[in-house]
């Protein structure tokens, strides 16, 4: 079989530029290109139906191209000139046209341009697979270079829709820049991009669009102080998790203010629950729940358990035994950062984090769940045996 790094693609584009759209069609050697059954020569008849009359036949044509260059998201020598057509054409006003099945995995109604952005983003991600770590991508050798080769052109053609009138648009064309993004050659552009979506924040009503535009400017390591005093918190809370915000104490003290009333950070988005994972759509560059993401960095940036305390003694009413890991956990190996030495005087804020966690009921059941956490910082993972350690009243068995 021919690599891709042995048959340079013929309707590539040049200096970044956009190539025409016809000219990757008509001057790629397609029949000599593989996608996922084989021979590419059906893919530019699939790219030309993008642009059909009928978003019907549009939304079938993306199906089968996502099938077959970019099956379970791996990547084929068909998938680089493929992708440049795709972002050849995105200002196409075909594009425009709505179809509840643009992708597979979601049956809303949407343009055609939205669903092409977060398909050149799942390229784009496919492609950043194992660049900067040891990891194989199971790709045929030199096409993951070639994909790699055209984000710099993709990001041209994606960043013209970041402020896209459809929200539905402007929210794939940052999904896809975030993921193109990750190339370590295209650094270099995070901070004309951010430019770009700055505008953004000042312009949206919509305070996910706004949340997410923050989150993914503070996760480029861009300056998002800006914001810490906007007027919706959780706007101020989504600006001060940024990274380049660790040494910032009015981004400490914002995060930790929010903590105080957990219930109106989860009420901020709808975000999927343990008891409802299909709930809502998680937030970009969160891990889990932005309230456990916002306490996660508290406890790193806090000067000790005392400043904690507070927020601790707001996350009881929401902690169980099934929330040890994202909550109380955390919490109480930061109550006690050396780990608990048999018999030593509890220290005021010890003593209070861990008697109200004794009260709490559903934090003793299935103690499986909790023994791991107790036994790192030296503590029983036994109720009675912490009562007995608190001082108090043990409870009968």
């Amino acid at each position: 079989m021919t690599t891709q790094d042995e048959r340079p693609i013929s309707g590539q584009a040049v200096g970044g530029r956009l190539p025409d759209p016809r000219f990757v069609i008509e001057c790629t050697d397609w029949a000599a290109l593989e996608h996922a059954y084989g021979q590419a020569h059906d893919t530019p008849h699939r790219l030309l139906q993008l642009l059909d009359d009928d978003p019907g036949v549009q939304a079938g044509a993306l199906g089968l191209l996502d099938m077959s260059v970019l099956h379970q998201e791996s990547l084929y020598s068909a998938t680089a000139p493929a992708a440049l057509y795709v972002a050849a054409v995105l200002n196409d006003p075909r594009t425009l046209a709505c179809h509840e099945n643009y992708s597979t995995w979601g049956d809303r109604a949407r343009p055609l341009r939205a669903a092409l952005l977060e398909w050149l983003g799942q390229i784009a991600d496919s492609a950043a697979y194992g660049e900067t770590t040891d990891d194989e991508d199971g790709n045929d050798p030199g096409v993951t270079d070639a994909v790699r080769a055209v984000r710099g052109t993709i990001h041209d053609a994606v960043c013209a829709h970041l402020l896209d009138p459809d929200p539905t648009v402007r929210e794939a064309a940052l999904s896809a820049t975030t993921a193109l993004l990750q190339s370590p050659e295209l650094a270099g552009r995070i901070s004309t991009t951010t430019q770009i979506l700055r505008q953004l924040p000042a312009e949206s009503t919509d305070r996910r669009e706004r949340a997410t535009t923050i989150l993914a400017i503070g996760a480029w390591g861009e300056d998002t102080t800006c914001w810490f005093t906007d007027p919706d918190p959780a706007i101020r809370a989504c600006a001060a998790l940024a990274p380049g915000c660790a040494g910032n104490t009015e981004a400490t003290r914002t995060i930790l203010r929010a903590l105080l009333d957990p219930a109106a950070i989860d009420s901020w988005f709808l975000e999927p629950t343990r008891a409802d994972p299909w709930a809502g759509d998680p937030l970009p560059h969160i891990e889990g729940r932005l309230r456990h993401a916002l306490l996660a960095v508290a406890i790193e940036r806090a000067a000790d358990f005392d400043e904690l305390l507070p927020v601790a003694m707001a996350s009881i009413p929401f902690c169980s035994n099934l929330t040890i890991a994202e909550d109380w956990g955390p919490l109480l190996a930061a109550a006690f950062p050396s780990g608990y030495d048999q018999g030593a005087k509890l220290t005021p804020a010890q003593h209070c984090y861990l008697e109200a966690l004794a009260d709490r009921d559903v934090c003793w059941r299935y103690t499986n769940h909790i023994t791991s956490w107790f036994d790192d910082v030296g503590l029983p993972a036994d109720r009675n045996a912490v009562r007995a350690l608190l001082g108090g009243p043990q409870l009968h068995q």
